[in-house]
């Protein structure tokens, strides 16, 4: 990354991800193709103590497509194998962890999943704050995903606002999460913070709202006649797909000659398969392409003419903030691939306001390499 930081340890049991990863970072003894349950061979790839450990377990299990089994269920439990890694690591354990998922992980089992996690965290010595940040601040995608962050109680950073028990006088803790947009620490995900007791404690960074240009989705959307759209049978059957609401805005569109650039998503309402589309130059969540409704439509308007196709990996890829990152030549593998993704901008911004100021706090207190 531009501020510094250095990868020492990544890992994927899936090896389509791994020729990602190679396309972009090249060949290196760094990546360790396997399950994050095997976690002898994980530790023995980490040397010395590293200052960050970042997990993004899956999130199926925290969805609908998992059927809301939470951690009882298979894939979404693989969380507890990256915190076993840490126990291993026993007197290396880094100083921050931060880890990232779905909103549903506040609601997942009426809460009680998020609880699991961060108390896990807690019990591994970790302070800890969640926040959630949205793409859609620096890119025309809506993904809102759950942040939390640990630091190590062997490091006293005087960056953060820890929750102690004279916080009920104090109010320090308190005010730097309501002083927060609910955008960024919800009432629901506040509540929780509130409510669950760690055995180390609470800690607050003051995550700013973002506030910068991001692109408009026709800014990142190729609209010359070189794509793949559709013929005209695929776009009329889709056009007719539309609620009544949706396909009247469409035609008012194209009677009036207007140009319009946005996404479709197909989905099953009321036993029939409808085209939704989005009109607020957002596009939906990225997903992985899995099922009909998983993978987005472009539709497009201009001078009277609709046009709609599959959105491409390279879109996928300017979505999530990667836009010059290289493509492997299997399409569904990268779209796979940056479905899964974070989105870079999102990383950098908590990266700026807390990851490196965070860095900088402790090794003013010890050294610890970066």
């Amino acid at each position: 990354m531009e501020s510094g930081w250095s990868c020492v340890y990544a890992n994927d049991i899936d090896p389509k991800k791994q020729q990602l990863y190679e396309a972009m970072f090249g060949v290196d003894d760094n990546f360790h193709l396997g399950d994050v349950w095997d976690t002898d061979s994980a530790v023995q790839r980490i040397e010395d103590r590293p200052f960050l450990a970042t997990a993004s377990f899956p999130c199926t299990d925290l969805s609908l497509a998992g059927h809301w089994k939470g951690f009882a269920g298979e894939h979404s439990s693989t969380l507890f194998g990256f915190t076993r890694i840490l126990e291993q690591l026993e007197h290396r354990k880094p100083a921050v962890v931060m880890l990232e998922n779905v909103t549903g992980f506040l609601t997942s089992q009426e809460g009680k999943d998020f609880e699991s996690a961060v108390k896990c965290m807690a019990n591994l010595g970790y302070w800890v704050d969640a926040f959630i940040l949205d793409a859609k601040f620096f890119l025309p995608q809506s993904r809102p995903r759950v942040f939390v962050i640990g630091v190590h109680e062997d490091f006293h950073p005087t960056f953060g606002v820890r929750k102690t028990d004279a916080d009920w006088f104090s109010g320090d803790w308190s005010r730097t999460v309501s002083r927060s947009d609910r955008s960024i620490r919800p009432e629901r995900l506040v509540k929780l913070m509130e409510s669950i007791q760690l055995s180390t404690g609470w800690v607050a960074f003051n995550v700013p709202t973002p506030n910068v240009r991001k692109k408009q989705l026709e800014e990142v959307i190729d609209l010359d006649d070189d794509q793949k759209w559709w013929d005209e049978p695929a776009v009329v059957k889709h056009h007719e797909m539309m609620s009544d609401r949706h396909r009247k805005i469409v035609d008012e569109i194209l009677q009036h000659r207007g140009k319009f650039v946005g996404t479709i998503f197909r989905r099953k309402r009321l036993g029939k398969t409808r085209a939704e589309v989005r009109f607020d130059g957002v596009a939906g969540c990225l997903r992985t392409p899995k099922g009909g409704s998983a993978r987005q439509i472009v539709i497009a308007i201009d001078q009277g003419r609709l046009r709609m196709r599959w959105m491409s990996p390279r879109e996928y890829a300017r979505l999530q903030g990667a836009g010059d990152f290289p493509l492997v030549q299997n399409e569904i593998q990268n779209l796979f691939g940056y479905g899964d993704a974070v989105c870079v901008p999102v990383i950098s911004w908590i990266d700026k306001h807390v990851l490196t100021p965070l860095h900088k706090s402790i090794t003013e207190e010890c050294s610890i390499s970066q």
